[in-house]
């Protein structure tokens, strides 16, 4: 059995950037997205070994019913930095296995990967390319606030914790702007035929 390799695609951009929208549209193109947040809140469900390491950090009883109780941790980890990123150690390379095994199944040649963090987590060294979408930082707080409600001063405090697009686009090999200003199907469409002719 010959096995193709994957052109690993990583997505990524600040909280309201526009994400979401820019893998839509991809999808719709035909090509298959792994949304990395998504997939590890269902696996600190599933994932045996993951579940075994939070109750061993956290205590048994940190599971109510199978379900992880998630204020508590991030109540726990907010004040304790360095357990944070234990668990973070600990389950970021387990995702990134997740989403190998995914990627092998799937029919493309090219995949994406969707990740907020995808630079904080070091996950950008295992892509073959990573794009980045950007936004006006006032334009994606009126983003969160519709889409969450969250109050501005929470919006900004995650946005602290995160890289600042200067930094991801100097890394990133594709930039896309959702702006509000530009169209961003053409800027998807140019990238995806980049990624085409490159997979040929």
């Amino acid at each position: 059995m010959v096995v193709i390799q994957k052109y690993k695609v990583g997505i990524t951009g600040g909280i309201g950037s526009g994400k979401s929208t820019v893998c839509r549209i991809f999808e719709l193109l035909g090509l298959p997205v792994y949304y990395s947040d998504l997939r590890a809140k269902e696996l600190i469900h599933t994932n045996e070994k993951i579940i075994a390491m939070y109750k061993r950090l956290f205590g048994e009883a940190i599971y109510i019913s199978g379900q992880l109780n998630r204020p508590r941790v991030a109540k726990i980890l907010f004040d304790n930095p360095q357990l944070k990123k234990e668990v973070e150690e600990m389950v970021h390379p387990m995702v990134r296995n997740d989403f190998d095994q995914w990627a092998r199944h799937q029919t493309s040649n090219i995949v994406l990967n969707e990740a907020a963090i995808l630079f904080e987590s070091g996950g950008h060294q295992f892509m073959d390319a990573i794009i980045t979408i950007t936004a006006p930082e006032s334009i994606r707080i009126k983003r969160v606030v519709k889409r969450d409600g969250f109050a501005e001063p929470e919006i900004r405090a995650r946005m602290n914790h995160q890289w600042s697009d200067e930094m991801k686009c100097a890394l990133s090999h594709y930039v896309i702007e959702c702006d509000d200003k530009q169209l961003v199907i053409p800027q998807v469409l140019e990238i995806y035929n980049i990624l085409d002719q490159l997979k040929r």
